[in-house]
C-alpha cells in the first residue's frame, strides 16, 4: 500500500484528470471474458452499435455453450473459449462456420489473455476466477474494463504495481466507481475530501431486522432496480457487494478508509459522489443502465453517443438518501473490518462469501448464516506466508473448505 500511494499520489496530486481527446486509432480488438453473462452480453450490444470502433477477437464462457455458439455465429470472433469441456462436442455442432477456433479449458482462457492480438480485455468473470486473468492481461500490456471487483478485493495490493495512475490501464466497469472516475475528471486528488459510494439498499432496504430473518432465495432474488446475475444479486442483498465495492474504490483511487463512505440511495439515480476540500461536490447521475460504465470504460477518456434512456425532468423526482444499517447488514461491516485487517483477510472474505452465497441459493443454509459462516471464517483462518499470487491462491482454497463446513 506504501508503494501505491507514492506512485499514485505522486502522479495524481500533482495534476488533473485530464479528459483528452484521443488520437484515431484502429478497431478496438476485444477479448470479453464471460461473454454470456449480464456484462457480456450489454458488451456485445456495445459492439453492434459501433462496428466501426470496437471488433470481438475472443469470447469465452464458463458453461453457457448455447448462448456462447449463438454469439460466435453472429460476431464470427477470432478464438472462442469454453472452459467446461462437458458440452464441448456439442458446442462444436452448433457452430455454423470455421472461422472461429473453438477452445476448451481454464489453461486456453488463461491464455488467450495473454494474447498479442488482444487491445481490451473486459473482464467480467464472477468471483475469484477473475483475479489471474487480470493480473495476466495487466502483464501483457493490456487494457483492462473491470467488471470483477473481486480482483482488486482479493489482489489489490499485487494488481498496484501495474496501475499507471492515470487509469487508462485498469477501468472499471462497476458504476460506482466509474461515476467517481467521471467525477474525478480535471480532479487532483490531493484535493479530495471523500469518496460518497451509493447503494440501493436491495431488496430488504425496508425490512425489520426480524422479517430479514426469514428472507428466502426468492425475497433475495428480487431486486429493486437492476437486473443482475444471482451471486452479485445476493451480494447487492446482503450489502457484501458495498463492502467489496468499498475495498476496490480503496485500492483503485489510493484513498484510505476514512475517506471512503457507503449510503443509502434507493432509487439508484446517483450512481456515486465526489466530496472536495473546499465543500464542492460533484455527482454523476443517469438511470440504471450497465451499459453507460461499459461503454465509458470502452471509450475512456472519451464519450461516444448510447442510445439511453434519460431521466424526464418535467416530472416530479425524489432522491432520498439514508445510512447504512449495519445491525441489519453486518456483511458491510464484516467488509471494512477485513480491509482494515488487511493481508490475506479480504481474500478470505471473499472466498467464504462466494461459498456461502453458493450455499444459500442451493436452500442449504439460511439467509442470516451467510455473514455468520463470513465471520467464523474470518476469526478461523490465518496465515503468515508472504502475500503473492500462489499464497492468495492457498488461502482462497482453505477459505472456502472452510466455509463449507461451518
Amino acid at each position: 500500500m506504501v508503494f501505491y500511494r507514492a506512485v499514485f499520489g505522486r502522479i495524481l496530486s500533482s495534476r488533473p484528470i485530464h479528459h483528452h481527446k484521443v488520437t484515431e486509432v484502429n478497431t478496438q480488438r476485444l477479448l470479453i471474458l464471460g461473454s454470456t453473462g449480464s456484462i457480456g452480453t450489454q458488451t456485445l450490444d456495445i459492439v453492434r452499435a459501433h462496428p466501426e470502433n470496437l471488433s470481438v477477437y475472443a469470447i469465452t464462457a464458463h458453461t453457457n455453450w448455447e448462448t456462447l455458439a449463438n454469439q460466435i455465429n453472429e460476431f464470427r470472433p477470432s478464438h472462442a473459449v469454453l472452459v467446461d469441456e462437458t458440452h464441448f462436442s456439442q458446442l462444436k455442432q452448433a457452430v455454423t462456420h470455421t472461422q472461429t477456433e473453438l477452445l476448451c479449458g481454464p489453461e486456453e482462457l488463461n491464455n488467450i489473455v495473454k494474447s498479442g492480438d488482444v487491445d481490451t480485455v473486459i473482464n467480467s468473470l464472477v468471483g475469484f476466477s477473475g483475479f489471474l486473468p487480470t493480473i495476466s492481461a495487466l502483464k501483457s500490456g493490456k487494457k483492462v474494463a473491470l467488471a470483477n471487483k473481486e480482483s482488486l478485493v482479493v489482489g489489490g495490493e499485487l494488481l498496484a504495481p501495474y496501475l499507471n495512475g492515470r487509469y487508462d490501464r485498469l477501468i472499471p466497469i462497476d458504476s460506482e466507481h466509474s461515476a467517481i472516475l467521471q467525477c474525478m475528471a480535471g480532479e487532483k486528488l490531493g484535493n479530495v475530501e471523500k469518496l460518497i459510494i451509493t447503494a440501493s439498499g436491495g431488496p430488504f432496504r425496508t425490512w425489520s431486522k426480524h422479517q430479514i430473518q426469514k428472507a428466502t432465495v426468492h425475497d433475495a432474488l428480487k431486486h429493486p432496480n437492476w437486473d443482475m446475475g444471482a451471486k452479485i444479486t445476493i451480494d447487492s442483498a446482503t450489502m457484501m457487494n458495498k463492502g467489496l465495492e468499498v475495498i476496490e474504490a480503496h485500492w483503485l483511487f489510493g484513498l484510505p478508509l476514512n475517506q471512503i463512505e457507503a449510503v443509502v440511495h434507493p432509487q439508484s439515480i446517483v450512481h456515486s459522489m465526489v466530496l472536495f476540500n473546499d465543500g464542492s461536490m460533484k455527482a454523476q447521475m443517469g438511470l440504471p443502465d450497465m451499459r453507460l460504465p461499459i461503454q465509458y470504460a470502452l471509450t475512456f477518456p472519451d464519450r461516444w453517443p448510447l442510445a439511453a434512456r434519460h431521466i424526464d425532468w418535467t416530472t416530479r423526482q425524489q432522491l432520498t438518501f439514508e445510512p447504512v444499517d449495519l445491525e441489519r447488514f453486518p456483511c458491510f461491516d464484516l467488509a471494512l473490518q477485513a480491509i482494515d485487517a488487511g493481508g490475506f483477510a479480504p481474500a478470505i472474505l471473499n472466498a467464504s462469501n462466494e461459498i456461502a452465497v453458493e450455499r444459500f441459493l442451493k436452500e442449504e443454509i439460511s439467509y442470516i448464516q451467510i455473514s455468520e459462516i463470513v465471520a467464523k471464517s474470518l476469526s478461523h483462518i490465518t496465515n503468515s506466508d508472504t502475500l503473492s499470487v500462489e499464497s492468495l491462491e492457498a488461502v482462497d482454497r482453505e477459505a472456502r473448505a472452510f466455509a463449507r463446513t461451518v
